[in-house]
């Protein structure tokens, strides 16, 4: 056999082959997210439906496709539409048909959302997902073979996490200039919409600013996660979910679509084996 390219052999390792089961399992839980987001996190394109015309404000996406100003029926129908979609995609059934009408109804519902106010982003990696994780077709959680298909879909979800954190922190840097780590933001944050476990917090501003230059630099740093592997993998996500669980403890800020995205890293596929080894009948209660 011919050995591949240089080229091709850089191709293969950045978008290796992968369980089709990881797949079924970010499908599960990346729906599940959709469901809570339409109906409790991001719920108020609802209220949209009653906003005065002059307070509509279409994002550049809404004016390009020519959707409508959000109408009271509209935004219940679109609800409807986007829950049904994700509960037939969540099943396995349908992956693809499900699937986009799930990704269009999302980015219909979230540009209503955002043509109010300032756009969120812990909303990108979502959607992206809801635009590759079709492309994979059918995928059960119980599928042990690997597929280039899955590979490059998990991928390009990793890459739009890691866009995530490191367009954060360029916008910081073009905000607010290098010195955003060594200012008070984070005690005005505290202030603002603190919880009460964030009290002592504010009493030592210094630390803070070690919270502050940590955020900073992990987001800076975090393209590295496409490149680590094993290990040091897990613990840069560990990481990640650690300082998500901080900032909902400390701010409410829960970026729960991001967090889903982040578990396309981690071997989800080995909830399979779990799940085959609690089925699974053990020899010595078999009856022969």
């Amino acid at each position: 056999m011919d050995r591949p390219s240089p080229g091709e052999a850089l191709m293969n390792w950045f978008f290796p082959e992968m369980p089709l089961a990881r797949i079924a399992w970010l499908r599960r839980l990346v729906y599940a997210v959709v469901l809570l987001d339409v109906l409790v996190l991001t719920a108020f394109p609802i209220g949209h439906g009653d906003v005065p015309t002059e307070l509509y404000k279409p994002l550049p996406f809404r004016e390009l496709l020519h959707l409508p100003q959000p109408s009271p029926v509209y935004v219940q129908v679109l609800r409807v539409v986007i829950i049904v979609s994700a509960l037939v995609a969540m099943s396995g059934r349908l992956p693809r048909l499900a699937g986009w009408v799930c990704a269009a109804g999302m980015l219909d519902w979230l540009s209503n959302a955002y043509s109010y106010s300032k756009i969120n982003h812990d909303h990108f990696a979502l959607v992206v997902a809801l635009c590759v994780l079709p492309l994979v077709g059918r995928a059960l959680v119980s599928d042990r073979r690997t597929s280039d298909s899955a590979g490059w879909t998990l991928r390009i979800i990793q890459v739009s996490v890691v866009a995530t954190y490191f367009l954060a922190a360029v916008a910081k840097i073009l905000d607010a200039g290098w010195g955003w780590a060594s200012s008070a933001v984070l005690v005005w944050a505290l202030t603002r919409r603190g919880s009460f476990l964030s009290e002592w917090l504010v009493d030592m501003p210094w630390l803070t600013y070690v919270f502050q230059w940590i955020s900073f630099s992990a987001e800076l740093l975090s393209p590295i996660m496409l490149w680590l592997r094993g290990r040091m993998l897990y613990a840069v996500v560990g990481f990640w979910l650690i300082f998500h669980a901080s900032t909902y403890l400390l701010l409410s800020i829960h970026f729960l679509p991001t967090v889903v995205c982040l578990l396309a890293f981690l071997p989800l596929e080995r909830l399979s084996e779990l799940k085959r080894g609690r089925t699974a009948v053990p020899s010595e209660n078999v009856v022969g």
